[in-house]
């Protein structure tokens, strides 16, 4: 997932998004405490993805905020 993708989706879309990745996010470190983990890279790709729908989030609410 990139940016751009991101930036064309509307905010209830990466809402949603984030609830998704969180998810995953959790299911990966409950797999990674029992010994279960196969990809310990995904870890580190989901928690960028987060960072970068929270991003992407934060500048939509800035744009609508200065747009007002």
């Amino acid at each position: 997932m990139n940016a751009k993708e991101l930036h064309d989706k509307t905010p209830d879309q990466l809402r949603d998004e984030l609830v998704n990745l969180k998810k995953e996010s959790f299911n990966l470190r409950f797999q990674q405490a029992t010994g279960q983990l196969e990809n310990a890279a995904r870890l580190k790709t989901v928690k960028r993805d987060v960072a970068r729908v929270k991003t992407v989030l934060n500048q939509k609410a800035a744009a609508a905020a200065s747009a007002e």
